[in-house]
């Protein structure tokens, strides 16, 4: 009986020292996010590798800007651009216009608003141009259904000649690449007024987040006492990889 109860005892003991064991492997810390550091140093790679297929696309461009209002009074000037962004036969990407509609004539419509609806809506802050920024770590938020770090974005100092985002972006937490943008082009000066965007990206060919949609609307205040509200839209559709396959056939030196 003795050897019967210290066998039970012992029993005992390792099934409570397991149950413990269990217990605090169950109760373990859980992973912790990793330091807006890294984050940052994940998402400006991902960028990088988004920006370069980007400019391996062709896409369809609508770009509508429209002034509500000017000095207050109440006006409908709309002009739509509607494009095609293809490749050359030399192998170099190009912006083909197809139609302009419209136009606007409050304000003059500048070679610096083309650039800033072609290059700086679609924004993205890759390892190149990283370090022209000053980067902020918000925290987190949700976009529709994603879980998202938020950082604010503040440009380090000002190239002559040069636009520059300043806003905050949304990082999914889960493919590191930018979702959301939220910002306006700087420096403005009181001749050169660019509304505040929000461009939204969506996931393409299963991979990469592309900018599907942008949208602005602001009160310009200029240098010269002149106001205006304006609005702008611009939509990106039908995403299609650039690329040809070659076939090349051989004869047979017999059929010659």
């Amino acid at each position: 009986m003795f050897y019967i109860r210290c066998a039970l005892l012992i029993l005992i003991i390792h099934s409570t020292l397991m149950a413990q064991s269990a217990g605090e492997a169950v109760k373990a810390d859980p992973p912790k996010d990793p330091t807006p550091e890294e984050i940052i140093r994940k998402f400006s790679a991902k960028e990088t590798e988004f920006y370069e297929a980007w400019k391996q696309y062709t896409y369809h461009q609508t770009a509508e800007f429209q002034v509500l209002s000017h000095n207050g009074a109440p006006v409908n000037e709309k002009m739509t651009t509607i494009s095609d962004i293809i490749f050359n036969d030399n192998g170099t990407r190009d912006i083909q216009v197809l139609r302009r509609a419209g136009g606007i004539f409050s304000l003059i419509y500048t070679p610096k608003d083309e650039e800033v609806v072609n290059n700086m809506q679609p924004f993205a802050l890759t390892e190149k141009e990283l370090p022209q920024y000053d980067l902020t770590f918000e925290g987190k938020e949700k976009v529709d259904e994603l879980s998202c770090y938020v950082f604010s974005a503040t440009p380090k100092t000002f190239k002559k000649g040069k636009l520059y985002f300043q806003g905050k972006i949304w990082v999914d937490d889960q493919d590191l690449q930018i979702v959301r943008t939220i910002g306006k082009p700087v420096p403005q000066t009181k001749d050169e007024q660019y509304p505040k965007f929000e461009t939204v990206r969506q996931i393409i060919d299963k991979k990469y987040w592309f900018p599907v949609w942008t949208h602005g609307e602001s009160t310009l205040h200029f240098g010269n006492g002149e106001s205006a509200r304006v609005e702008q839209t611009i939509t990106y559709e039908r995403y299609k990889r650039f690329g040809s396959d070659t076939h090349i056939q051989y004869k047979n030196p017999e059929q010659q």
